[in-house]
């Protein structure tokens, strides 16, 4: 496998997850919130949604000699690829959801296809808007060794008038966008920056 490369003229690829696997998930609107904003107003980030439902629950016995299930392998391709991860992580029981730990661990399997990638976090749902799953998602990063941006940061409660999402769980929220695209814009270059230095 052959790891992304990037430079500050070329296009960085974005890999986006979403923790949720609801079609109309307020987290998986995120990302394609995310995908318009970079399709309308950002040059040079282009974000891919990457599915991780069709991926096993974390068994080693799958793994051959240096193998690993088809869709973990091309799920393990894609992180690859990127140059750097949009996490949209929902909070659940004050953590991260069992389908993204589940993600994340198949992908830091030996070799680690995450190490020394930027990456972002946001999150929307009830009370803190998913918080708390942002903080123990950066301290598993700190393994994985990925880069999060620190600033600005994005929790969005999604049931606080007036309405941020419409009932097929598209963000519609103008002011929301706009952070959301300051989001973009850090992560954008966090990722120049660390490939600059490679």
């Amino acid at each position: 496998m052959e790891a992304a490369s990037v430079t500050a003229s070329s296009i960085i690829r974005v890999a986006a997850l979403s923790g949720s696997l609801r079609k109309s998930s307020y987290n998986r609107g995120l990302i394609r919130s995310a995908i318009e904003i970079c399709k309308a107003s950002i040059n040079g980030l282009q974000i891919e949604y990457i599915d991780i439902s069709p991926l096993p629950l974390l068994n080693t016995d799958l793994e051959g000699e240096g193998s690993f299930p088809p869709a973990v392998e091309a799920f393990r391709q894609k992180i690859l690829e990127a140059d750097s991860i949009l996490f949209a992580s929902p909070e659940y029981n004050y953590s991260i959801s069992a389908p993204l730990k589940n993600a994340i661990d198949w992908a830091s399997r030996p070799p680690n296809v995450w190490a020394d990638k930027a990456a972002a976090i946001v999150s929307a749902g009830g009370g803190f808007g998913g918080g708390r799953s942002q903080y123990h998602l950066r301290q598993v990063g700190v393994f994985l060794d990925l880069h999060f941006i620190n600033k600005p940061e994005f929790f969005l409660n999604a049931f606080q008038p007036p309405a941020k999402f419409d009932s097929d769980g598209n963000l519609i929220d103008e002011q929301a966008k706009e952070r959301l695209k300051e989001v973009l814009l850090s992560l954008q270059t966090l990722s120049l920056k660390l490939h600059r230095k490679q």
